[in-house]
């Protein structure tokens, strides 16, 4: 059957993480493969594979993931979930216990209450196929079959041999049979029950389908391949509560302890793991230990929840990140105050730059999300504009990500520019740390600073600031289109011409508005009170403008190279008023373009953040 939907096979940092850990582990060669069951002994101990698939149905994979291998024990979570639902929690938790056992998983022993002492037991397993036996008839097998496929997300067949080795070799199973039937806890031909159970247990999967049947689990009981809902809420609850305390046999408290996540293992080689609302994860090697776990299996589940703390008693809260925007620049305006041929650089590259804006708290599950769509193949920006503005948390794991991501998944002609970051964010001295690497990454603090310089890399990598040391006359500015030769040359004549050397601060924020300046060469900025660049002017660009309507500015400007201005000051601008009212007229109209420029491109924003 076609999987429905195909691995994640972009090299994120998560799938990046996952083949290092396979490489690593793959050296181990401690453990032994299952031999009671004669057909298991034939297993390869080489065998080795690591999926992890995510609430949102996203499927990484490393290492022999397609191989295929009988369940075994872990099928006793999904049996477990389908009896709640099929015959009701009342019915199932009157048969069967959910106290840890501390014996081994096929010990002929109940409780007191001659009751087995959870469903994760062979005891309690049998116990459980037993019921819907009893409840279902000759179907049972083929229910659970079905269930069993559910969750993978396709369907399931059925190693033969291995049913016939265990059916063959499963005395001590008989034993535990016949001791439940002894008192009550199973009803009918034992052979014909075990057959169901030998059968469950002899079920073909791989190390990628059981990651999704723990993501179903993690799903609150939807698959996430399919969007089936396989289990409820009580069932996966429930399920999830025994797998924590007695998932991993004997070893299930070291378990809990060091992993952190509900678990269940089988003695094929298989353990499937489920974190709650975040990830599904499977591992295969059938090299066990002492206990029927598997040991490679229990060292990768370990590595991972340590990397990306996913131990689910660590977690703070349920805070997801959001992706409130992404988007390229094909449906935003540029910065106000562009030259036309700057803007017609930007309009033609809209592509080159692509932003993602996000809110909330940046964290292992979120963060992997982002970096698939930051890795999206379709199209790859020149400049990746990474918005953390309304990120309120970066945990450990989100930070390793989204390092990773820049580091090694971007492509070497792609910087990444990080907005919204403070210098003293934690996030700051790891992405000095790259840049000192030799890795494309720029900082700033603002989203708007970050857009500006984009912009301002496109527009200079395809020669719109060839003019910035040539003088530029009164003609080229945005703000006196329109006028006469003859109207530019009296305001020119009625205005002064000043220089104002680098570093000059040119107007303050605090001063009242009382001069436009034409800018002719060189470079100028509008800085913050706290510093912060917010925009860059250029020959042929206006500042000041707002003391012809006489509104306070609310930033400083500065000459970042020496700069040649004409300066006119509002008096002056009013005697231009009086005796050029037309011209006065246009500039005034002019102002208003500009100004629904700049309302134009926060409304474009907005509509990307709400959209």
């Amino acid at each position: 059957m076609t999987l429905p939907h195909p691995s994640t096979t972009l090299e994120t940092p998560l799938l990046r993480f996952l083949k290092d850990t396979h490489a690593d582990f793959s050296r181990i060669d401690d453990g032994e493969v299952a031999s009671y069951i004669p057909e298991l002994g034939k297993a390869n101990p080489d065998h080795f594979g690591i999926a992890v698939a995510t609430t949102d149905g996203h499927v990484y994979e490393a290492g022999d993931t397609q191989v295929p291998f009988t369940i075994q024990s872990v099928s006793k979570a999904m049996v477990f979930a389908l009896a709640l639902d099929l015959l009701g929690a009342e019915r199932v938790e009157a048969a069967i216990g959910v106290e840890p056992s501390g014996e081994a998983f096929n010990s002929i022993r109940l409780r007191a209450d001659n009751k087995p002492f959870n469903a994760m037991v062979n005891a309690g397993a049998i116990a459980c196929s037993g019921l819907i036996a009893e409840s279902t008839g000759g179907d049972a097998f083929e229910l659970i079959r079905l269930a069993l496929g559910r969750f993978a997300g396709r369907d399931l067949g059925v190693d033969e041999a291995v049913f016939e080795s265990e059916r063959s070799t499963g005395d001590r199973n008989r034993a535990i049979a016949y001791l439940l039937r002894t008192y009550g806890g199973v009803t009918g031909d034992v052979d014909r029950l075990l057959d169901v159970y030998f059968r469950q247990c002899s079920v073909l999967v791989t190390a990628r389908d059981l990651a999704v049947m723990g993501a179903t689990f993690a799903n609150h009981g939807v698959n996430p391949l399919t969007g089936a809902t396989v289990a409820s809420n009580y069932a996966v609850a429930r399920t999830l509560a025994v797998m924590s305390s007695s998932g991993m046999y004997d070893f299930a408290g070291e378990w809990i302890y060091r992993v952190g996540v509900p678990a269940k293992s089988g003695v094929g080689g298989g353990i499937l793991a489920a974190l709650p609302s975040q990830l599904g994860l499977g591992t295969f090697s059938p090299r066990l230990d002492m206990h029927g776990n598997s040991v490679r299996g229990i060292r990768t589940c370990e590595a991972i929840s340590e990397a990306f703390d996913l131990h689910m008693l660590s977690r703070r809260d349920d805070v997801r990140t959001c992706i409130v925007a992404d988007y390229d620049f094909r449906t935003v305006p540029s910065k106000p105050g562009r030259q036309p041929h700057e803007q017609d650089i930007l309009s033609a590259r809209s592509g080159a730059i692509r932003a993602i804006e996000l809110a909330g708290k940046l964290s292992f599950a979120s963060m992997d999300y982002v970096t698939r769509r930051l890795t999206d193949p379709a199209g790859v920006p020149e400049f990746l504009i990474l918005n953390l503005h309304r990120v309120a948390t970066i945990t450990d794991a989100g930070l390793r990500l989204l390092t990773g991501l820049i580091k090694n998944q971007l492509p070497a002609a792609t910087t990444a520019v990080i907005a919204g970051v403070e210098a003293a964010s934690p996030l700051t001295p790891q992405l000095r740390a790259l840049r000192e690497q030799g890795v494309r990454v720029r900082i700033f603090p603002t989203y708007d600073a970050a857009v500006e310089w984009a912009e301002d890399q496109v527009v200079y990598r395809h020669g719109g600031f060839s003019r910035i040391e040539v003088e530029a006359d009164l003609s080229r500015q945005a703000l006196l289109a329109g006028l006469s030769p003859q109207e530019l040359a009296d305001l020119s004549r009625l205005g002064t011409r000043v220089v104002f050397p680098a570093g000059t601060r040119i107007i303050s924020a605090n001063e009242p508005p009382a001069r436009v300046y034409f800018l002719l060469r060189g470079m100028v900025s509008a800085r913050s009170v706290g510093d912060v660049r917010l925009s860059t002017m250029i020959p042929g660009m206006v500042f000041g403008e707002m003391a012809l309507i006489e509104q306070p500015r609310s930033t400083d400007v500065w000459a970042d190279t020496e700069a040649v201005c004409v300066e006119v000051t509002a008096d002056q601008f009013r005697a231009f008023q009086e005796t050029h009212a037309r011209a006065a007229d246009r500039i005034m109209r002019n102002l208003a373009i500009l100004l629904a420029g700049r309302m134009r491109m926060a409304t474009a924003r907005i509509e990307m953040l709400t959209g």
